[in-house]
């Protein structure tokens, strides 16, 4: 399905642990407890197995998602995805304990777009900085549902690729699970490539 080398793939894996970085720092500061974000693996599937592969992490829970559209070096749905039974819980860490629960539901949509928005735009941001190319992000919209339910707001081409980044997100008294999906199309995903292969050789030089 994908044909990245070995060097595109570490040097893939590199830039989002940079982007990661710069969004535990972000959100250490929002939620006021260190944030310790994991080193991301990246695995490219498609969209039936992304779904599968969200479903099995949780039994088939239901997922509280944040998504932004990106245009520019190249196109794709970024989603950042919890646990719908741990949103709630980092609404709480960002407003703090005296805020009651009835104000904290009704919050919760919109503190989670904030967070979904300082991770999403981490990442990418990230990427369009260490290939010197631009990527545009749209609003953040909210979404619950299962990981399937979610995948499919975003309709299916036939030839989509989920590029699936799993960073556990460590908080000094709590363990978050987190996923950030990157749907791309097969003209997105030859983009990607090209921009990693330039990004390869801006560093090494030509191969």
């Amino acid at each position: 399905m994908v044909n990245l080398s070995e060097l595109e793939n570490d040097a893939l894996v590199e830039i989002f642990n940079i982007g990661v970085g710069h969004a535990a720092a972000a959100m250490s500061e929002i939620v006021n407890e260190e944030v310790i974000m994991s080193v991301p693996s990246i695995t490219f599937l498609n969209r039936a197995d992304a779904a599968a592969l969200l479903g099995s992490k949780r039994d088939g829970d239901r997922i509280c998602g944040v998504s932004q559209h990106y245009d520019g070096a190249f196109a794709t749905e970024a989603i950042l995805m919890f646990p719908e039974d741990k949103s709630l819980e980092i609404v709480r860490l960002m407003v703090g304990d005296a805020v009651p629960l009835q104000e904290l539901t009704e919050m919760e949509q919109e503190a989670m777009c904030e967070i979904g928005n300082i991770i999403l735009n981490s990442c990418v941001g990230t990427l369009a900085n260490l290939f010197d190319s631009e990527l545009h992000g749209s609003l953040p919209v909210y979404h619950v549902g299962t990981s399937a339910q979610i995948l499919s707001v975003f309709g299916d081409q036939g030839d989509d690729v989920v590029l699936m980044l799993h960073i556990d997100f460590v908080l000094a008294k709590h363990q978050i699970h987190g996923y950030v999906a990157f749907v791309l199309n097969l003209s997105a995903l030859h983009d990607l490539k090209e921009q990693v292969s330039r990004y390869l050789a801006k560093v090494f030089g030509p191969a």
